[in-house]
């Protein structure tokens, strides 16, 4: 009789190598590894032969970067999705989408259970738990194991296990570190060892995709960005793919070092942690976008659109991607912002960015009403009208309210 089978969500870093061997042992069953290439770079090499010498019965690498674009990233990016407006969500945009293709993978190879890696006190338990039942709420087959979640090792010990299961640890000087690192064309988390403490500076050796300020060219480089309906389909004036686009914006942004952020963040469960990502293109177009957003948007569809913004964030960061509210939220951001299209002029030096033009056919910035000049067609006239109406609601009620006897 064969065994049941698992699919594990497969990075190729300590934590899913650890849990090839660990769910062989603990539950007795197959173990099919998933690894999906949402940008991941060098995490894709060695995969295949780290998860067979793990004990992996199979190994499935998805190329599934634009879908990741397309659907969740462009989503987050028009949605201004930055949680607690600092973070791009790149892990979490991409969790919805690994929990989708995990419940794919168990329906097409008939496993029922489905695993991953993540520990018992960050976000993306939630997001892939919550994502794995949402997506397979008509049937009780699939159940979910976490082993990092459940064996209760220490990092200490999870490296010491790593090098039985033959996982090699990144070497930093005389000794080993182990930054534990979540990587998609969207950006990369780091987390772990020094960056822990939250008084100490970030060592350099957590950062691969930025260069330090003082290793920066000492000459600015300025990009122009092309969105059609927020989305953004050219870089320097030639049309490219999402995911080509992304790519070039990382380097040309990183090389600048831009898209460093140090957050201490509010976690879902409870607890603040201090969390190191890199996010080049993410920084570069959220900044253009809101850029053209500003020209396009009138007053109240951006004040509106703000407060949806951080709705939508929460929702993304909370793991309730697979919800009617975000993609109702979804389907008002296509419509505000069916007019925002045009090109924003960025400049990129010494780790910032910097919007330094903009412009676009559906502009609702009028030249001759906003200038002082002689081309002024503004009517001056109509301005004490317009304030005695304006102050009216105020006025009647200092009249009947006085606030003579206010403390």
């Amino acid at each position: 009789m064969s065994k049941e089978k698992c699919i594990l969500a497969y990075s190729g870093g300590m934590d899913s190598t650890i849990s090839v061997a660990w769910i062989k042992e603990e539950y007795n069953i197959d173990v099919i590894t998933l690894t999906l290439d949402l940008g991941g770079g060098p995490e894709l090499d060695g995969v295949v032969e780290r998860a067979k010498f793990a004990g992996a019965l199979d190994t499935l690498i998805w190329d599934v970067k634009e879908e990741f674009v397309n659907n969740y990233i462009f989503k987050g990016l028009k949605a201004g999705a930055l949680y607690e407006g600092v973070y791009p969500l790149s892990t979490a945009l991409g969790r919805p989408l690994m929990a989708k293709k995990l419940v794919e993978a168990a329906k097409l190879h008939g496993a029922t259970y489905i695993a991953h890696g993540c520990t018992g006190k960050g976000n993306d338990q939630v997001r892939f738990d919550a994502g794995i039942m949402t997506l397979s709420a008509h049937t009780d087959q699939i159940k979910i194991i976490a082993p990092a979640r459940e064996w209760g090792m220490s990092r200490d010990e999870e490296k010491m296990y790593a090098q039985k299961v033959g996982l090699e640890l990144r070497e930093v000087g005389d000794e080993q570190k182990v930054y534990s690192i979540d990587r998609n064309l969207w950006g990369q988390a780091i987390e772990g060892e020094d960056l822990e403490d939250a008084w100490i500076i970030p060592p350099e050796d957590a950062y691969s995709w930025t260069k330090p300020i003082e290793n920066t060219p000492n000459n600015f480089e300025d990009v122009v960005i092309g969105f059609e309906k927020g989305i953004p389909t050219s870089l320097n004036n030639k049309k490219l793919s999402g995911v080509k686009l992304i790519e070039d914006l990382n380097a040309i942004a990183g090389n600048h070092g831009v898209g460093r952020i140090d957050h201490l963040e509010n976690r879902l469960v409870g607890i603040k942690s201090r969390e190191i990502y890199e996010t080049p293109a993410a920084i570069v177009l959220h900044t253009a976008i809101n850029s053209l957003e500003t020209m396009c948007l009138s007053r109240e569809q951006q004040r509106v659109k703000q407060n949806l913004s951080q709705i939508y964030s929460d929702l993304v960061y909370d793991g309730k991607w697979f919800t009617e509210l975000r993609s109702n939220i979804d389907a008002f951001i296509d419509d505000v912002l069916k007019f925002t299209s045009g090109e924003v002029k960025v400049r990129l030096y010494k780790g910032s960015t910097t919007v330094i033009g903009t412009k676009s056919n559906y502009s609702l910035y009028d030249f001759e009403l906003a200038t002082y000049s002689t081309k002024d067609i503004f009517d001056h006239s109509a301005a004490t009208g317009f304030i005695d109406i304006f102050s009216l609601s105020s006025r009647t009620q200092a009249k009947k309210q006085t606030y003579k006897d206010a403390k």
